[in-house]
């Protein structure tokens, strides 16, 4: 057990996650706008005090997993009274904040939207080459998405600590509102037939990367400015999701360069 200069006693778990627990004591976190990855709800819990703190998450857009008391009882055998919440290792950023300070400066936005991707290692990975490249924004939906926790900032080699990450709501609405912005999206897939080094990065852009399993969703694919994959002629026709991100970040910034 640890105590912060805020106050707030904090357990270290496997893998150094930060949370804290009790019903009331997150509630606190909530109402002290410290930043929580996410809040895990016993299943059955449903007393007027949960309610309320489901309530208040909601406002705050923190998301809440309902899950059994065993997985409760696998982080803590403390009295977490069935609530726990994980606290991200970082302060995430405003998207309209990075594009509009982007244009302040009279850079063109390169962005990176990561659809689904639930590996912590993988996100490190690509948060790491990402900050090398000069990248402007990581934006993550709040929920199906990796836990920004101490060790995907270790993975990323402290480039968490640096690069913006945004976390949204609906990833849909977002990239549409990029669109908005100007930025055009570029996803990244093999469900196209046209080659990543026949796309234009040097305008404004957003590159979409999906997870290895399920690849980018269908309903943000549809509305890409365009599509493109990755040549590959080996017998393995697939790539590491933060390799594939890392090819694809350095040709944006090889064409911005020429």
């Amino acid at each position: 057990m640890e105590k912060r200069k805020d106050g707030f006693l904090i357990e270290k778990g496997e893998h150094d996650k930060d949370f804290i627990f009790g019903t009331r004591a997150v509630l606190e976190a909530i109402h002290a706008a410290r930043e929580i990855d996410k809040i895990l709800v016993q299943k059955d819990a449903n007393n007027d005090l949960i309610k309320e703190l489901l309530r208040e998450s909601k406002q705050a857009g923190i998301p809440v997993v309902r899950v059994p008391e065993g997985k409760l009882n696998r982080i803590t055998r403390k009295n977490h009274q069935g609530v726990i919440a994980h606290l991200s290792s970082i302060s995430y950023a405003s998207l309209d904040n990075v594009i509009d300070n982007c244009y302040a400066v009279g850079k063109s936005p390169l962005l990176l939207v990561l659809d689904q991707v639930t590996d912590v290692r993988n996100f490190g990975a690509i948060a790491r080459t990402a900050e090398c490249a000069g990248v402007d924004a990581i934006v993550i939906p709040e929920k199906g998405s990796a836990q920004i926790n101490a060790e995907a900032v270790k993975t990323s080699a402290g480039a968490l600590n640096f690069i913006p990450v945004a976390r949204v709501k609906n990833l849909f609405f977002a990239c549409r509102d990029l669109q908005k912005m100007g930025l055009s999206l570029v996803a990244i897939t093999e469900k196209s037939e046209k080659e990543m080094y026949e796309a234009d990065f040097s305008a404004p852009a957003a590159l979409i990367l999906g997870s290895e399993e399920s690849g980018i969703s269908p309903e943000i694919l549809q509305i890409a400015d365009d599509k493109v994959k990755i040549p590959m002629s080996g017998n393995i026709d697939s790539l590491n999701v933060s390799v594939s991100a890392g090819v694809a970040i350095y040709e944006a910034i090889r064409q911005r360069k020429a």
